[in-house]
């Protein structure tokens, strides 16, 4: 059998003359930081003061002494380097590197001694290939696009500039003779009730092992198959069925049935090498077929249609190296906790690790992977081609055994940039990626992953008959709303999938207060201002207060109705969205997590603190909802969406209720809306208020669920100073616990209780609420033991009069 040995203990960290030790995976800035050569990046302004280490080469060593061994051959396998690198073993130049998004394996057999290896600067690299193959566009004034590295990793607008190197995956010598599986590709259909599982086994053999005769045996439980090998052949194909086999289904849809896949390689004197996966029966099958309204985009899982609920996914830490098993899946439990089913990884980011998709599979959420290329034109000549290439052939081949990956997708707005931003008059002639994307890409995952949808771009309305970004033609990325509009105008179109939207708020206050631990926090503190990475980032949040609210007077106001207005914001639009199932086949939220403290579109902050659009995605995701919808004649709807797979039978309470919190009108109305369907019925007249009206509104209850409408903004509206009684009780079921009790004596819009403001690691179950004088509400609250009242008042807010 195959012997391994990791890689992971001895390292030294070499620059300038200095030694320092190194941890391996790591990276050069997580080492300065442990030794104390370098601030932390993520506070204050020190993101600058780091800068030239991306720019510097570093020489990472390790001795190796001789190692008796029986086997034929020795090699030298890196999972990742970041990112061009020069590999030296005992004097032996054993190869370069220039790719952080594969893998390298090299032949060592013999050598021994020092193993060196010499990292140049990403910007270094990158000019070198910019003088080859000439300028490109992009969106930002760094060199990404010229070295297949993290894009983000050089600045994003919400993410800082710092260009790492390292040894940034598991480094390990493996020793082997006769052969060995170097590639397995699990091909998984279901025809009726059979699973079957084809693989394709890629071999490597030493030159004895050429002339011997191999068997491959795959094992699922108690279903075998097997196939033997001739001599001199490097390829075979397996096929195993496994009868009445359990479906993997997203989350919401059914359970996460995995199976554990081995695969055996030996010869006749035993077993030489293993493979080991978790796999899941399903189909999938992305529905782009024309219809009456343009061209669609539906996900169909096992033949179910579903209305996507998502989120998209950036690095978890800008130092990548420092996401572990253990946060990936702390976020992603999260999302499933906020009823999200799919996770989008974004194409300016990398490839996540096999933790990230284990955790997926069992969570059942479904995975949509860009290939790496984001607002930029890429180039499409050498050395840069070549490196493509192989970097997706080895993903796709990587990836492709895990069922919560439902679809490839070729790149990150670059089809529309090339439209939309003055690419195409720049470029003239000039390759920009198209051939990658409409070329290379379809054409390897056909090859090696043909059980999985592909989408050449997000956003792409499937051809150049419609502009990339069409409403009523595929993928639609909806940013001209926060960028220049009222989050009003959500409502102004019905796009066939929005594969990006979202709003901007700061992170919590706790997160802040350990970002920009000595500054008086204002809105445009320096220190605000130097985390807040958007054009105009803060122009454009304060524009959103100014559409609804009177000028905030302190830092704190501003900060609450921030977190408000991004809340109510992506609420509007997938409410919206959602009540129109099936032209609308889904949504996925710009973005679920950040990689460092910083005002962004985010639902989790850096310090993995929920904000409160956590709240809002947990409600408007949830199976079931209940909107009002407001219409251009002033007359609402209520609409009604039922993602479950049962008849949702229910009463709506409808109140109009004046300014004060108490109801002047109501009424109920028994609806049914069927499984995986949505109702939309007109609102009473008896129940509207008129039109502009300041001194009315109405709201909508069913089954614990609550929809509001307000006919003006809330500056304009006659709210009184809101009065409630504030109390705590110990939490019946939670030592650990305790219960904020909020007793309203008037309307209290928009209550939040900001727990991290009682202790940084303290926790709300709930956000955003509001609640009709004499309603009651309970906000459980973890780690903040000893709160009173009167402190848990003091991080309570809501809404204020004018």
């Amino acid at each position: 059998m195959k012997d391994v040995t990791q890689l992971d203990q001895g390292w030294t960290l070499h620059h300038a003359g200095d030694q320092l030790p190194a941890v391996v995976p790591g990276c050069v800035h997580t080492d300065l930081l442990t030794a104390g050569l370098i601030p932390d990046p993520f506070l204050e302004d020190n993101e600058t003061k780091v800068a030239w280490v991306g720019r510097q080469d570093w020489t990472y060593t390790l001795d190796l002494p001789a190692h008796d061994t029986r086997h034929e051959r020795t090699d030298l396998v890196f999972d990742g380097l970041d990112t061009a690198a020069t590999i030296t073993y005992g004097g032996t130049e054993l190869g370069n590197t220039r790719n952080m998004h594969r893998s390298y394996r090299f032949d060592a057999t013999g050598l021994t001694g020092e193993l060196a290896v010499h990292f140049t600067s990403a910007y270094r690299e990158a000019e070198r290939v910019r003088a080859l193959v000439g300028d490109r566009p992009n969106v930002y004034p760094e060199p990404f696009q010229y070295i297949r590295k993290m894009a983000s990793s050089f600045g994003w607008d919400w993410g800082p500039t710092l260009p790492t190197a390292g040894i940034w995956r598991p480094a390990r010598i493996e020793r082997w003779s006769t052969a060995r599986l170097a590639r397995v590709r699990p091909h998984t259909t279901v025809n009726g009730a059979t699973g079957t599982v084809e693989l394709h086994l890629d071999l490597e053999r030493t030159a004895t092992g050429a002339s011997r005769e191999l068997t491959a045996t795959a094992t699922i439980g108690e279903h075998t198959a097997t196939v033997m090998v001739p001599a001199g052949q490097d390829a075979a194909v397996l096929v195993l069925e496994v009868p009445d086999a359990t479906l993997w289904w997203p989350r919401g849809y059914g359970d996460q049935a995995l199976h554990e896949l081995d695969v055996t390689l030996a010869d006749a004197q035993g077993p030489l090498d293993t493979w080991q996966r978790r796999i899941g029966f399903r189909t999938v099958e992305l529905d782009t077929s024309a219809d009456e309204h343009g061209t669609g985009f539906t996900l169909v899982v096992n033949g179910v249609r579903l209305f996507v609920r998502g989120v998209n996914w950036i690095p978890d830490d800008t130092l990548v190296t420092r996401v572990t098993p253990e946060r990936y899946r702390q976020r992603l439990t999260r999302a499933a906790e906020a009823n999200i089913d799919l996770v989008r990884i974004w194409g300016g980011g990398i490839y996540e690790d096999e933790a990230f998709y284990d955790a997926c599979d069992e969570l059942g959420l479904m995975v949509w992977q860009d290939f790496l290329f984001a607002c930029a034109a890429y180039p499409e000549e050498q050395p840069l081609r070549s490196e493509i290439e192989a970097e997706a052939r080895e993903n796709v081949a990587r990836l492709m055994p895990h069922p919560s990956l439902v679809l490839w997708n070729g790149n990150n707005e670059n089809l529309w940039g090339f439209r939309d931003w003055d690419w195409e008059q720049d470029l003239a002639t000039d390759s920009w990626g198209e051939g990658y994307y409409l070329g290379m890409l379809p054409r390897i995952v056909a090859e090696l992953d043909p059980t999985r949808p592909y989408t050449a771009g997000s956003p792409w309305s499937g051809s150049w008959d419609h502009h990339p970004n069409h409403v009523d033609h595929g993928t639609h990325h909806s940013w001209e709303v926060w960028n220049r509009q009222d989050y009003a105008e959500y409502r102004a179109t019905v796009p066939r999938f929005v594969a990006e939207f979202g709003w901007q708020a700061p992170p919590a206050h706790a997160t802040l207060r350990r970002a920009l631990p000595t500054e008086e926090l204002t809105a445009d503190s320096p220190g605000m201002l130097h985390h807040q990475k958007a054009e105009d980032g803060n122009g454009k949040l304060n524009r959103g207060i100014e559409r609804h609210f009177a000028p905030p007077a302190d830092f704190d106001r501003w900060h609450y109705l921030t977190q408000v207005v991004q809340a109510r914001a992506v609420a509007a639009g997938i409410e919206h969205w959602r009540s129109h199932w099936p032209r609308c086949a889904g949504t996925v939220v710009w973005q679920l997590n950040d990689c460092w403290p910083v005002s962004s579109w985010a639902a989790i902050d850096g310090d993995g603190r929920l904000k409160p659009l956590w709240y809002e995605l947990r409600r408007v995701y949830a199976d079931r909802l209940l909107t009002i919808q407001p219409n251009d004649d002033a007359t609402p709807t209520l609409a009604l969406a039922n993602q479950a797979a049962q008849p949702w039978n229910t009463v709506v309470t409808l109140r109009r209720v004046s300014a004060d919190g108490t109801t002047t009108t109501t009424t109920d109305i028994p609806v049914t809306v069927e499984a995986r369907s949505v109702l939309r019925l007109p609102v009473p007249n008896a129940l509207t208020p008129a039109a502009g009206s300041t001194k009315e509104f109405m709201t909508a209850d069913a089954d614990d669920l609550r929809a509001v409408h307000f006919a003006v903004p809330d500056k304009e509206f006659d709210y009184g100073q809101p009065e409630f009684d504030v109390t705590i009780e110990p939490a019946a079921d939670d030592e650990a616990a305790l219960d904020v009790v909020v007793t309203a004596h008037t309307l209290v819009r928009d209550l939040l209780l900001q727990a991290d403001r009682l202790a940084p690691e303290a926790v709300a179950d709930q956000g955003l609420l509001t609640l009709l004088a004499g309603e009651q509400a309970r906000i459980r609250i973890t780690g903040a033991p000893g709160t009173d009242a009167d402190t848990a008042s003091t991080a309570l807010y809501c809404v204020q009069p004018a």
